[in-house]
């Protein structure tokens, strides 16, 4: 049971031109035992507990790349820990545990092991330039050893579940929601049902080939898919030696106005505008709500170029279709997490 109420959040990166949203602020009711609510993603891990107060002990490390395949599952039993003694509560009294996670997922003995492209450098090799050689990170069953009640669910429909409960697209029967940050996540909900999948990975649309670009490995193995191509860490891969060192440097450069960068952007949103417009036309979607690093930093400069490629194309398919910025802001995986166990 929780309690709902609203707050802004002063932190966030706003602009003049987005208009300030105010998020939940979710509580448990009095005497209800607190949960954990952990974002695992290619880049950083992100872990919080939820009670009667609101969230306590947020925290956040980079994702653990290195050591045998069951550090990443350590890292989140030792963060859970941690994030308590923070929140001045007791590990013992944690009911339940919700991680959204990027994936893809394999289960082992039924139990979530990650088979992450960002993560796992078994996957692409050597070329991908990881310190491991996983082909899966295990992550389910060192926090199962530690905690009663774990619930782990794929970070873009995670993401999906919370944006529709508190975010963007409450409302909507027929939605995704999209993150561009280190990789490419997607959520997908058609006839209020949301996809799942038969390892619960629906949406791996990140891993959509679309070019046969020989620059663009994806630590999954592919050359050429959406995430190879366009995600925060093949920006630096593939445009380091024109200068960009990074996303936030390329966009930069954008808005600017330098001609090579904007050429760049021109084509990184040609190929997530058609990826978003490829969902819109087969899901027969009303709504795409956008997250992650990459967008939401750059969301006033990026939202609109990415809305070209869907209005106006096959009006009876894209007429009265909307694209959004998160309404859950940069605090999506937070919210995500939480939505499994609240």
């Amino acid at each position: 049971m929780t309690a709902l109420t609203h707050s802004k959040d002063k932190t966030l990166n706003t602009t003049q031109h987005t208009p300030s949203i105010q998020l939940p602020d979710v509580r448990l009711a009095a005497g209800a035992a607190p949960v954990a609510c952990v974002d695992v993603g290619g880049t950083k891990v992100t872990v919080s507990v939820v009670d009667e107060r609101g969230v306590q002990g947020w925290l956040s490390e980079p994702t653990v790349k290195e050591g045998a395949s069951d550090a990443l599952g350590q890292q989140v039993v030792r963060m859970i820990g941690l994030s308590c003694a923070v929140a001045s509560l007791s590990p013992e009294r944690i009911a339940a545990v919700g991680i959204a996670s990027c994936g893809p997922f394999v289960l082992s003995q039924g139990l979530v092991e990650l088979a992450a492209p960002n993560i796992c450098g078994g996957l692409a090799g050597a070329g991908r330039g990881l310190p491991n050689r996983w082909t899966s990170a295990v992550l389910e069953a060192p926090v199962r050893n530690m905690f009663p009640d774990v619930r782990v669910c794929n970070d873009g429909i995670a993401a999906l579940q919370a944006e529709r409960r508190w975010g963007a697209l409450q409302g909507f029967d027929h939605c995704a929601y999209v993150t561009w940050s280190t990789g490419i996540g997607v959520g997908l909900c058609v006839d209020g049902h949301i996809l799942k999948g038969k390892n619960a990975n629906a949406g791996h649309a990140g891993h959509m080939f679309v070019s046969d670009n020989d620059d663009a490995l994806c630590g999954c193995g592919n050359v050429g898919d959406v995430e190879g191509l366009i995600a925060g860490n093949a920006i630096p891969r593939r445009f380091a030696e024109q200068g960009f060192a990074d996303a936030a440097a390329l966009f930069d450069a954008a808005k600017d106005g330098h001609a090579d960068a904007l050429a760049l952007v021109d084509e990184l949103c040609r190929v997530m505008g058609r990826t978003l417009y490829n969902l819109v036309v087969t899901l027969d979607l009303q709504a795409i709500s956008l997250g992650g690093g990459v967008f939401w930093h750059h969301r006033d400069f990026l939202l609109p170029r990415l809305d070209a490629h869907i209005q106006g194309r096959i009006p009876a398919l894209t007429t009265g279709f909307k694209l959004l910025p998160a309404g859950l802001q940069n605090k999506v995986g937070n919210y995500a997490a939480l939505a499994l166990v609240v």
